[in-house]
């Protein structure tokens, strides 16, 4: 490594997000889904899909498939997230959308459809199904005895509770009439190939938007153990359902998901890799910590916080300059507010860059960029923020306090006076939560 700092190093805006935009580049489903299509079967082949990455997924098979197989289908994402068509490309699989994080009406009736075009299936009939991340509330399909009102209460509590996403998918599986496996069961005897997109530590895809063609090990007693720590009350029925096991889900070994197959087309991990290589090309070092972080963000941009002021004064095995990435999915607790107090704005890119800064305390040489690979974060128009050395000055002249928006979960409020957010519109997938630490 030269003793010069390299020209990149100049501009640390513009390289973090080239890392980012490597990261997203390296998750498009257009790029990841070639390899994994099955041929076409005697019968028909129905696309069927939900997630955040559904509109592209969708788009990706109908440019690969051949043009003399049928093929049809449908497929729901989130408002907004279905991308530009490709000129002279037939549209084959119809695309709706829906709200997310919580489910609305637009969702109920896109998983009623659904469910409803598994009807008739034969064994020699092919059921490509495309899963992203999101897919748990635009799939959205409440049990008997639970309205959709129900539904959307409950996540809200799951969201604002900091439960990690594999507890709100136990109980979202067990509260619904199509997650955990059971829109594979539907599809029997058809054969079921699922393509899905990681956004969960651990690519659990079981979890991943509640894991809608996988069998399910989780069970209804874990649902009500969920819900009685984060004191979440169910309708009466639904809760005797629980208790009773009237609401499992099909089961490892189920003879209904025998001809089920799942393939993982792109990875958190291949993204944090994809940016390293980026960092790399242009002479920086990378160090990966793990597509794996949870814990609450705000304590996690501490904890990033304390490696990156190791690092920057030659106390890490890290050597200066480089850059550190990583992923995962980390949740914010949101605080009880004061009365007449506004609902703070901001996700989790937000949360952690609030906890970074304010833990760096303005430390020379270390710059940050944190964001949904979604290029949502939360449910505000930007992806996440950046934090400089100077955040903490230039918020201050502002008259700006980060322990303040700290307290409110107001990442949004703090970063965009500052010209600080990170603003990329839907990037048409989903590996989760970006992080890059640049120490220089």
């Amino acid at each position: 490594m030269p003793n010069t700092p390299a020209p990149h190093l100049t501009n640390p805006r513009a390289l973090l997000r080239h890392l980012f935009d490597a990261a997203v580049q390296r998750a498009l489903p257009l790029h990841n889904t070639a390899a994994f299509l099955p041929q076409p079967p005697k019968g028909r082949t129905l696309v069927l899909g939900a997630g955040k990455a559904g509109g592209a997924m969708a788009q990706a098979v109908e440019a690969l498939w051949p043009a003399d197989a049928p093929l049809s289908g449908l497929v729901v994402t989130r408002y907004h997230h279905t991308p530009p068509r490709p000129d002279g490309l037939p549209q084959r699989i119809e695309v709706v959308e829906a709200a997310h994080p919580v489910p609305d009406a637009a969702g109920l009736a896109a998983a009623q459809r659904i469910l409803q075009l598994t009807e008739g299936l034969t064994p020699d009939d092919l059921v490509l199904c495309l899963i992203s991340g999101g897919g748990s509330s635009l799939l959205t399909l409440p049990c008997d005895g639970l309205t959709l009102e129900d539904k959307q209460r409950i996540n809200r509590q799951l969201l604002d509770s900091g439960a990690p996403i594999g507890d709100m998918n136990t109980v979202r599986k067990h509260l619904s009439a199509i997650k955990g496996g059971r829109l594979a069961a539907a599809c029997a005897p058809a054969r079921v190939v699922t393509l899905t997109i990681s956004d969960v530590p651990g690519d659990d895809v079981s979890t991943i938007a509640s894991g809608p063609t996988v069998a399910d090990a989780s069970t209804c007693a874990d649902a009500l153990d969920i819900l009685r720590r984060h004191g979440i009350d169910l309708p009466p029925a639904v809760r005797a359902q629980l208790e009773s096991g009237a609401l499992e889900t099909p089961k490892p070994g189920d003879p209904r998901l025998a001809r089920c197959e799942t393939h993982l087309i792109a990875t958190p991990q291949q993204s944090l890799d994809a940016a390293a290589e980026a960092a790399r090309a242009l002479g920086l070092r990378a160090y990966v910590l793990s597509d794996e972080i949870e814990g609450e963000s705000r304590e996690v941009g501490k904890v990033h916080a304390a490696l990156a002021r190791s690092t920057a004064l030659g106390r890490s095995s890290f050597a200066k300059p480089c850059v550190i990435l990583s992923g995962g999915e980390t949740t914010v607790t949101v605080r009880p507010r004061t009365e007449g107090q506004a609902r703070g704005r901001g996700g989790r890119a937000g949360e952690f860059c609030l906890g970074l800064a304010q833990a760096l305390a303005g430390q020379p040489g270390v710059w940050a960029l944190a964001a949904d690979t979604d290029g949502i974060d939360g449910v505000e128009d930007n992806a996440g923020a950046i934090v400089t050395p100077y955040t903490l000055a230039r918020a201050g002249a502002l008259g700006l306090n980060i322990s303040d928006h700290l307290a409110r979960n107001d990442a949004y409020g703090y970063f965009e006076p500052l010209g600080d957010l990170v603003v990329t519109g839907p990037t048409h997938t989903n590996v989760n939560d970006f992080r890059a630490v640049l120490v220089a």
